[in-house]
């Protein structure tokens, strides 16, 4: 492997967590090689398209994407196929990045900044598997038209389409299977096949892939709107939680609040060939941009698991993550962290932090 890190730091605050994350792989004396490359609304301002070709050339060409944010309102008004979120989407594609990882775990010095009773969140450490190339955010046909049926025929109307494929459901299946064997042996398929078609065969293929591949896996089925309130009602009953795109994305969110802020949830985007995309799962925070007042921690994070998933260098994933909570069990934090009796840091800070503690 070349080691080689193309770092697209994005839009709103992506720049400000990305240079956190990049100075923490710095610090590990890892010779990586990292181009850089604009993406999003600051690439569309650049190049004239959120996802430039030599942007998405990089990206192919690197083992690993070490991903900032996207988005701004200044380009809400631009055709869709145009706007900065368009890029993460076009990436997922062009890379096959079919499997999302989201860990969601509640460190110890944190529990105080969760909105959950510390006995309900204290110890949580779940696992999100988000099937991420599929669904209704690819699924065709969409579009708009006027109505021909429905409650108001003749009127404009917007659709799009939910589907998934046999082998689109197997692989995923496979993803979270192989990530319960080494976590505690349970995985939580999360549908809604009393409703959809597409998860009824969603809930078919994953219960054979379980029976058939991973007898020693205990697989129990749950309906999306349970989901959502077993993960604030007892979360720590979940361990492996795998779902379609929409679902995922919606509750791999509300997953993170669990943790005391979205700003501490990583993830990671892989494709067959253990190349990745990594990414905090928050988004660009336009509001804040050029502040240096981010929480910086879920892209270092992220960067942790680029090191652990796409390099196999679990060592050093496990020295940053234990970094992170050593500055926390110091007391640092940033605003949306702060808590009574602690002391609150910059971006930039709290970069320098972690750093310290390595």
């Amino acid at each position: 492997m070349s080691n080689k890190i193309a770092v697209l730091p994005g839009d709103g605050i992506g720049t400000e967590i990305v240079d956190q994350a990049v100075k923490v792989l710095k610090a590990l004396g890892t010779p990586f090689e990292m181009e850089f490359a604009d993406v999003g609304g600051v690439a569309y301002a650049n190049h004239g398209h959120p996802l430039p070709e030599s942007t998405l050339k990089l990206a192919r060409e690197a083992d690993a994407v070490l991903f900032g944010a996207v988005g701004d309102f200044k380009y809400d008004k631009l055709e869709r196929h145009l706007r900065p979120e368009q890029a993460i989407l076009g990436l997922r594609k062009a890379l096959g990045l079919f499997a999302n990882l989201r860990p969601a775990k509640c460190f110890a010095q944190l529990t105080g900044a969760s909105t959950l009773r510390p006995e309900v969140i204290a110890g949580l450490d779940i696992l999100i598997v988000r099937e991420l190339t599929g669904d209704i955010y690819f699924g065709t046909p969409r579009g708009r038209r006027t109505a021909v049926d429905g409650h108001f025929p003749g009127t404009p109307e917007a659709f799009d389409t939910m589907r998934y494929s046999v082998p689109e459901v197997e692989r995923i299946a496979r993803v979270a299977f192989e990530a319960a064997r080494k976590r505690n042996n349970k995985v939580t398929s999360v549908d809604k096949a009393n409703v959809l078609e597409t998860s009824q065969l969603w809930r078919d293929v994953v219960t054979r892939i379980g029976r058939e591949e991973y007898p020693d896996v205990t697989l129990e089925h749950m309906y999306v709107d349970n989901a959502a309130m077993q993960l604030v009602r007892a979360p720590k009953a979940l361990d492996v939680v795998l779902t379609g795109n929409i679902f995922g994305d919606i509750l791999s969110d509300e997953a993170s609040m669990l943790t005391g802020s979205i700003g501490m949830l990583a993830s990671a985007s892989m494709n067959d060939k253990k190349q990745g995309l990594f990414e905090p799962s928050h988004g660009s925070a336009p509001d804040i941009a050029g502040k240096n007042i981010a929480n910086p921690l879920a892209t270092i994070l992220s960067a942790a698991m680029m090191l652990r998933y796409s390099f196999d260098m679990n060592e050093e994933a496990d020295a940053i993550e234990k970094a992170v909570e050593k500055v926390l069990a110091a007391g640092i934090r940033t605003g949306d962290i702060m808590s009574e009796g602690c002391r609150k840091v910059s971006c930039s800070e709290m970069g320098d932090a972690v750093v310290a503690a390595l």
